[in-house]
């Protein structure tokens, strides 16, 4: 299943790259609705469900992805922040959901920053391991977590313009932002970061 192409009026913000690959910053919209091969879910340690993006997901996809997870943390026990595992999409458009651990903020001064980047950079490493063509995100970490809009916002696309920048297969990747104040947040951070790289360049702005 590749990404579903609803056209350029449904994007806040993309990136280009001179090959390509594009990252979309998109919102307020609810991420278990995408249709990129798969969606990234913000999961906590247990791989067991919870509130937020979490919640949403496992209740839409249904119990086959709890089904997983279970055998899953079955076999690793938690999962650390920063890295990621891939289960079915259940019950979803988007066949996988790769299941990613942030980190809680305490103050900056505890890796926060290289644990969130390794969300994103692992999501899309497992996307690609498994031949994937696009993925979406949420805003990993900017909830219960607690880690600043504005500090994610620029971990997050930074992260993930390095990483999509060496994969093979994934040419896709959305930012799909709950509401409009993080989706602001997003897009001012995905202009500057666009602004000093020569890798990817803004395209279309809406």
């Amino acid at each position: 299943m590749t990404a579903q192409n609803k056209g350029v009026q449904d994007s806040t913000i993309r990136l280009i790259s001179e090959n390509g690959k594009t990252i979309d910053v998109f919102g307020p919209a609810d991420i278990t609705r995408e249709t990129t091969d798969a969606i990234v879910n913000a999961a906590n340690s247990s791989l067991l469900g919870g509130g937020g993006v979490d919640g949403a997901i496992h209740r839409t996809g249904g119990p086959a992805i709890l089904a997983e997870c279970r055998q899953i943390a079955g076999k690793i026990g938690s999962l650390a922040a920063g890295k990621a595992v891939i289960t079915t999409g259940g019950n979803l458009a988007a066949k996988y959901v790769i299941h990613t651990v942030g980190p809680i903020y305490r103050g900056g001064a505890s890796r926060e920053a290289e644990k969130l980047a390794s969300c994103h950079r692992e999501s899309i490493r497992l996307a690609d391991e498994h031949r994937l063509n696009s993925l979406s995100f949420p805003a990993i970490s900017t909830g219960a977590y607690g880690y600043p809009l504005a500090e994610a916002a620029s971990v997050a696309i930074s992260a993930t313009i390095d990483a999509l920048a060496i994969a093979a297969h994934v040419t896709k990747v959305r930012f799909v932002l709950f509401d409009v104040s993080t989706l602001k947040i997003y897009v001012r951070a995905a202009k500057r970061l666009a602004s000093s790289t020569a890798s990817f360049q803004v395209e279309e702005v809406f």
